[in-house]
């Protein structure tokens, strides 16, 4: 997976997502990374030790929206109560993964 084609022309974005609830011990991160994988995107998925979940989504900035708008929601056992994002630098990261805990 390529977070930009030059051939298509299509910019880069990425945006930082941190999301609180009922967030851990769901299915949260691998439902992230099989969404972001789905839709092409790339980027990275973590828990953090205060029972938040972060995440990092990288790709064509249509595809990243979808991949936001879904941690609005997230899998079936989730609860989220609050999804905060903030723009970011694109990396150019060409894969998307679950990142150990912080």
């Amino acid at each position: 997976m390529k977070s930009h084609d030059p051939a298509n022309n299509r910019p880069t974005t990425a945006i930082r997502v941190m999301i609180s609830g009922r967030v851990q011990g769901v299915g949260f991160r691998y439902s992230t990374q099989q969404q972001a994988q789905q839709l092409g995107v790339c980027g990275w998925v973590r828990n953090r030790r205060d029972g938040t979940v972060e995440a990092l989504f990288e790709g064509d900035a249509a595809l990243v929206q979808d991949a936001v708008a879904w941690c609005h929601q997230g899998p079936a056992a989730a609860q989220v109560q609050t999804v905060e994002t903030c723009r970011e630098n694109p990396q150019q990261l060409s894969d998307f993964e679950i990142l150990p805990t912080v």
